[in-house]
């Protein structure tokens, strides 16, 4: 057997001795207790060799196959049986993927020995016992297995060499569609050149026992040099060996990514999240950057659901802008770009942040203004100097030393806050008109994003949801626009700080809306999300911008307004990784819903999900690469 056989060997069994321990792992609670890869990117534990090298390898054979299903095609679903989900849906018909299992089941038993049905087999038991016409039944079952299959990218790539190559190839499968039905999906996923098609429901020989290999050999002739690529490691692995074939074991893209991907989602959504990812991580073509999968795993679900919740609520409340607010608003204005084409009119990128709402709306909101830039600060080595330039206020601190006998780098603490806060009460109105320029530049530059709107909707990622709260404000009572803003959370603050309070009143009254969680709606997200142990920072890490947030908007000199903003982040390119991984995760579900012909529901529950497990003391070390960017987005 030749080197690279053998190293394939070596690696198979390491392989199945990890899927043993992972499955050891799982732990009980909230998310499914599973632990995440920490020593890379989770695409190189499937890094393949690249598809021209292993083609070179393989034509030293004079035939070739490839199994099908797993192999040269995917599935967007994560395990084969969920299909039959999708057929139930079609079909109207409650309970079908127990029905359907159970029929092929009771078809396989009544064969005998071989074990190998066909379609019409299994559906001559399935009309019998559902009611369903065997015709009707079938059709609805082929056309969603045609709907549901792609081409392995990673094979496309070697079968297009091997090709070139002038190399006989064949494809075996252990299938109940027949050989007519096979040879057509490998057509229609781009597999042409795969001249022969062995299926063991048209022969009554299998991969799994061995006899399909003598068919396959007693056609093409004995004299013969054979190799086999496949999953599966009895049928296509050790069967192939035994019959003189040479085999090349292709780890299932499914099982490479199970101990990963979260199973406490719902049934449909969740078997298409896990099988989207898993294709495109694990199927060996590309070694993704952690930033990527970062977003691909962890944002698109979320983004992608997030912005089908944008979507249908300002469509039926009738509003008539959608505000994206930097930073946070950045991708998600992109990938709702991309769902909505339609809509490019109706949505903005709005600059707003709490640093400049805090000082356009400090006289309706003191007590907000004192907090944020006081004693949220207070203990954690910030100097007067900075807490007086963060406000705008240097110019204040040289009396406020010399009467307090303080000097600019004394740190702010819990000593010294109190006589802070007194000394600037007592020049509020002074402090109040040095924004007014902020306020009336502020003011220009919403006339000109909101003209003629009647309402609008505020986008952003969480928490109290002041943003909104404040802009709201500032536009129907500072402005007078006459335009009311809804806050369009992904989630609240948490019960885990004892400020689950803060934004509830204005939820009940819904000028705020939440899509991930709230008191009333997915609680135990709500009361297991801890801001303490950086979880808010996990989510915008998805969102943040490659670009600093706004220091304010200012007077222009001109009669006009600009939007200053702080400086960008060192890891910016780090970032653009992370959304690109977002935006093809988006790009790739909606290219699986348009196969399939239907939408799948994205809830907040079940954007949640892939968050969850990541955010267990047990992965705790798996953001570790990450901290870095996650600082700079919450400097920023």
């Amino acid at each position: 057997m030749k080197e690279w056989f053998v190293e394939n060997c070596r690696r198979t069994a390491g392989y199945v001795k990890k899927q043993i321990r992972w499955a050891a792992d799982r732990e009980c609670g909230i998310g499914d207790g599973k632990r995440l890869y920490t020593g890379g990117s989770e695409s190189s534990l499937s890094a393949k060799v690249p598809p021209e090298s292993l083609a070179l390898r393989l034509s030293s054979f004079d035939v070739i196959s490839f199994d099908v299903f797993d192999t040269l095609i995917l599935r967007c679903v994560s395990r084969p049986a969920d299909l039959f989900y999708l057929v139930g849906m079609t079909l109207n018909y409650p309970d079908f993927r127990k029905l359907r299992i159970w029929a092929e089941k009771k078809a396989r038993m009544e064969k005998g020995r071989c074990g190998e049905v066909t379609l019409e087999e299994i559906w001559d038991i399935l009309e019998e016992e559902s009611g369903i016409d065997r015709e009707t039944g079938m059709a609805a079952e082929w056309e969603m297995e045609k709907r549901c299959c792609s081409g392995n990218p990673y094979f496309l790539e070697v079968v297009k060499r091997l090709q070139r190559k002038g190399k006989c190839l064949a494809a075996l499968s252990d299938m109940y569609l027949g050989g007519q039905r096979v040879r057509e999906l490998l057509d229609r996923c781009g597999f042409e050149a795969v001249k022969y098609c062995f299926v063991s429901s048209d022969s009554g020989a299998s991969k799994w026992e061995g006899s399909l290999y003598e068919k396959v050999k007693a056609h093409m002739g004995k004299e013969m040099s054979y190799v086999h690529v496949g999953d599966q490691l009895d049928s296509d692995f050790y069967q192939a060996r035994r019959h003189g074939f040479a085999a090349y074991h292709y780890p299932n893209v499914n099982e490479a990514g199970a101990p990963y991907r979260p199973e406490d989602m719902s049934l449909v959504t969740g078997s298409l999240y896990r099988s989207l990812v898993n294709c495109h991580i694990h199927n060996g073509l590309c070694n993704f950057s952690r930033e990527y999968e970062y977003g691909y795993i962890y944002g698109g679900l979320f983004v992608t659901g997030y912005c089908r919740f944008i979507h249908h609520y300002v469509r039926s409340h009738g509003i008539d802008k959608i505000l994206f607010f930097s930073r946070d608003g950045t991708v998600l204005m992109e990938a709702y770009r991309k769902m909505y084409p339609e809509e490019k009119e109706r949505i903005s990128y709005a600059f707003w942040s709490r640093l400049a709402a805090l000082k356009v709306t400090a006289a309706f909101y003191k007590h907000e203004y004192f907090q944020r830039f006081l004693y949220h600060k207070t203990g954690h080595s910030f100097t007067l100097g900075q807490v007086f330039e963060s406000m705008e206020l240097s110019f204040l601190l040289p009396s406020f030393c010399r009467r307090y006998k303080e000097f600019p780098d004394h740190l702010l603490t819990h000593r010294n806050v109190e006589i802070v806060k007194e000394y600037l009460m007592k020049r509020w109105n002074q402090i109040l008109e040095s924004y007014r320029g902020q306020r009336e530049a502020a003011g220009l530059y919403y006339r000109e994003l909101l003209a003629g709107c009647r309402s609008a909707a505020a986008v952003d990622v969480g928490w109290a949801g002041s943003g909104a709260v404040m802009l709201d404000r500032a536009v129907n009572h500072l402005w007078n626009l006459n335009c009311p803003i809804t806050g369009i959370l992904a989630g609240t603050d948490s019960a885990r700080i004892g400020q689950g309070e803060v934004g509830e009143t204005f939820l009940v009254s819904g000028r705020l809306v939440s899509y991930l969680y709230s008191q009333r709606e997915n609680r135990d997200v709500w009361k297991f999300h801890d801001p303490a142990k950086e979880h808010n920072l996990y989510w915008e890490l998805l969102l943040g911008a490659p670009w600093g947030s706004l220091q304010g908007i200012y007077p222009d000199g001109k009669g006009g307004y600009r939007c200053r903003l702080k400086e960008n982040p060192a890891g910016a390119e780090k970032i653009r990784r992370i959304h690109q991984g977002i935006l093809d995760f988006t790009e790739d579900y909606l290219q699986a819903e348009r196969r399939m012909g239907r939408k799948i529901p994205i809830s907040g529950r079940d954007a949640c999900g892939p968050m969850l497990n990541l955010c267990r003391r047990e992965n705790e070390k798996f953001m570790e690469e990450l901290k870095g960017l996650m600082d700079v987005i919450h400097v920023g």
